[in-house]
């Protein structure tokens, strides 16, 4: 299978005994970038497919076919496995389905389902809130059920402890790890305590939204068998400034050949692989020596 080989690198860093951060990515390009500088995973979230396909923010805008197209622009770039963060598969159960029957055939080595009332209902006035455990555990179950591949890897995503508090949190994961889900995803996490009570309440592996203060230590994470930690998803938006600065520099009269932080030749034929191409331009396109 095309994906496969992804797809197990995945599931050793899943079944192995450290903590990684994946490299936030939205693009082919910037996929490129983090698989060549070393980055053992990919991450695209659904707030960079906001801005990268649509230039929109995170209010679940951005349709399941959108999304699972760009990840599959970013998957057939290289070999990097990528995380996506699938938000709340795009509806309910049935539309969880076929999520995970999309993101499989993109290409993704894992996906996160969440348990987050999306999109924002009517008189919720920006607070955010939670769809019950039952639902939430059917949703997994047909996660679950919906995957083809084995080695797809289907973790549960929950913001229950900024919400509904650490009792809550620890119903629902174990709700769950229940339902056959490979992880679970947790945000809003802010202390040892809370995170050693979470990592002892179910055996399968964790990931993190972020991890600050007394939680940025790796090799403590990794002893709770957290084995993914975001660093949030600064590259899209140090893209995005990068653009702008260029984009004014040239319309207030900077001659191009004075521009800053732009790369070279060499760099920009590294990232596009152009090597590559020129090889099959000689092999296919080049006329036959007399």
């Amino acid at each position: 299978m095309r994906w496969q080989a992804r797809r197990e690198n995945f599931r050793d860093i899943l079944e192995g005994d450290t903590c990684v951060h994946p490299g936030s990515v939205f693009d082919p390009m910037s996929a490129r970038i983090a698989e060549d500088i070393g980055f053992e995973v990919g991450m695209f979230a659904g707030s960079v497919a906001s801005m990268a396909v649509l230039g929109a923010p995170d209010l679940i805008v951005l349709t399941l076919t959108e999304f699972a197209a760009q990840a599959y622009r970013i998957n057939r770039a290289g070999e990097l496995p990528l995380l996506c963060d699938a938000d709340h598969g795009y509806g309910n159960a049935l539309n969880v389905a076929r999520t995970v029957e999309e993101l499989e055939n993109a290409g993704a080595a894992a996906l996160t389902i969440e348990d987050t009332e999306l999109p924002a209902p009517f008189g919720a006035n920006g607070k955010a809130r939670l769809i019950s455990i039952d639902e939430g555990a059917g949703k997994m179950r047909a996660a679950i059920a919906a995957r083809r591949d084995s080695a797809l890897v289907i973790a549960g995503r929950t913001s229950a402890m900024s919400i509904a508090g650490l009792d809550d949190t620890v119903l629902r994961i174990q709700a769950f790890e229940a339902a056959g889900v490979d992880a679970v995803f947790l945000t809003g996490v802010t202390s040892r305590a809370e995170l050693d009570r979470l990592s002892n309440s179910i055996a399968i592996p964790l990931f993190l939204a972020n991890a600050k203060g007394e939680l940025a230590d790796k090799e403590y994470l990794a002893l709770r068998r957290v084995r993914i930690v975001l660093q949030g998803h600064m590259p899209i938006m140090a893209a995005m400034k990068a653009a702008h600065d260029t984009l004014k520099a040239l319309r207030d009269g900077t001659s191009p050949d004075k521009l800053e932080g732009v790369p070279d030749g060499d760099f920009i034929k590294r990232i596009t692989r152009g090597g590559d191409y020129q090889a099959m331009l000689d092999k296919y396109l080049s006329a036959p020596e007399d």
